[in-house]
């Protein structure tokens, strides 16, 4: 009895802050306005939140149900998500949520237009502007000309041909095959900052002692993995194939695969020399778990990430340094099939797709926790929205880039993001509940600020 009246009283308690929540709220946007209430919004959830987190004892059931609520369900108890794209599509600089409705007059004669400026006008201006802004962004962070990215690429080329012989000298009882040139220098989606590569490093394994086991038959239970099984063991003892010492619980490792990589980067390379033949500077990233080389031209800046690749049942699987609790695991990529669709549909209607890409790229990749969502992440939100924007015009940057924020806010709201080629697939898997929330609230408010261009930085 004590503790069902405990429980009681905690819901009377929570249904009171409930009510004092929506009170404060529903004042706000009168007293402050839309955009401030938006803000004040966000803080009294986080509020609530921790208050939620801090009364309830551990192994609570509510709090447990607590903690499972999604970020939609508090997104939509204070009334903001759905305001976003309606008038964000209304118009492209007005607040963000509609405005109320029964304003004073002396504010609706402060917010007159001048004589001989019509709405219509003020609204094409702003648009205009906005535009104009996103462009010159574009135009002086990002824009790479065809002479750096001919350099960037020969350099690629040329690093690619002596990591392959030194791979080869280093590591004779591998069988890799003939590394691959990827990424985004190789498909001229470039940003100034660096121009991306991946050197793709396949290995070459026995057909009769692996087999493909689907991600979603493991533990894991995710579509986006896969795990590659030795079999035969009872006809080829352990040690028939070079891969063997990799193996972890009857699986090939990508993780030990990666660190015996690393160590042969960092500690066996001999990048001052190959530096100074091509004359340009190599160092392997000092990074835990990355497989990658910094390289600093005289014109350039490369940025190359290592990866090496399994070929199973037609699809291509990336050994990534995992989070997930099972070290065995291989990502499968994706990456080809997102270029080319984007290339695609810019192709059929002159689209700024590719435009819009790179500038929320780059703006997200300078963000403590926006620089969490990939450009792959943000190419599949644009092919999502494609779906039901049909045309991407350059006259519609502003308008195309603010629908995809729109969109991004709604997929973390929801706290997943189907691919676009396997909607079984949830690309936000990797990241905790933790993390979507503060990339969704911060993003959100980015979203209410006045300016656009403020609200994100540029």
């Amino acid at each position: 009895m004590a503790t069902y009246a405990g429980k009681q009283g905690k819901r009377q308690d929570e249904s009171s802050l409930g009510s004092l929540v929506d009170l404060v709220l529903a004042n706000a946007r009168v007293v402050l306005g839309v955009s401030g209430a938006a803000v004040l919004a966000l803080a009294t959830l986080a509020v609530k939140r921790f208050i939620d987190r801090a009364t309830s004892p551990p192994g609570d059931d509510d709090d447990i149900k607590a903690k499972q609520k999604s970020l939609e369900e508090s997104w939509q108890e204070l009334s903001l998500i759905k305001g976003v794209s309606k008038a964000r599509r209304q118009d492209l600089e007005e607040p963000l949520l509609s405005p109320v409705t029964a304003a004073p007059a002396q504010d609706t004669e402060d917010l007159a237009l001048p004589s001989g400026v019509s709405l219509g006008q003020s609204k094409s201006l702003l648009c205009l502007t906005l535009q104009e802004k996103l462009l010159s962004f574009y135009r002086d962070h990002i824009y790479v000309s065809e002479t750096e990215k001919a350099v960037g690429k020969q350099l690629a080329e040329d690093i690619r041909v002596e990591l392959q012989t030194f791979l080869k000298n280093k590591s004779l009882d591998l069988p890799f095959g003939n590394i691959s040139l990827s990424g985004y220098l190789c498909d001229d989606l470039v940003g100034q900052h660096q121009l991306e590569v991946v050197f793709h490093l396949p290995l070459v394994l026995e057909d009769h002692l692996w087999h493909f086991i689907r991600g979603e038959e493991t533990l894991v239970e995710n579509s986006w993995y896969g795990m590659i099984k030795r079999s035969g063991l009872e006809y080829f003892t352990r040690g028939s194939s070079p891969w063997d010492k990799f193996i972890v619980g009857g699986y090939l490792s990508s993780n030990l695969i990666n660190d015996a990589l690393l160590k042969t980067l960092v500690a066996s390379g001999n990048w001052p020399v190959i530096g100074s033949l091509l004359e340009c500077i190599i160092r392997p990233s000092m990074a835990p778990r990355e497989l990658k080389l910094e390289v600093r031209h005289e014109q350039v800046l490369l940025d190359i990430t290592l990866c090496p690749t399994v070929e199973m049942e037609g699809k291509v699987f990336l050994a990534t340094f995992s989070g997930e609790p099972v070290e065995n695991l291989w990502q499968q990529s994706f990456y080809a099939a997102e270029v080319s669709k984007l290339k695609e549909l810019d192709a059929g209607d002159g689209g700024i797709r590719q435009c819009c890409l790179l500038i929320l790229k780059a703006t997200f990749e300078k963000h403590p926790f926006w620089s969490k969502i990939t450009g792959s992440d943000l190419t599949h939100v644009i092919l999502h929205l494609s779906l039901t924007e049909p045309d991407w015009p350059e006259a519609m940057l502003a308008v195309r880039l603010q629908q995809v924020l729109e969109e991004l806010v709604q997929y973390l709201a929801k706290g997943s993001l189907p691919c676009f080629f396997d909607d079984r697939i949830d690309l936000l898997s990797h990241l905790l509940p933790e993390e979507i929330d503060e990339i969704g609230c911060t993003l959100y408010q980015a979203l209410a600020a006045p300016n656009l261009v403020d609200g994100l930085g540029l």
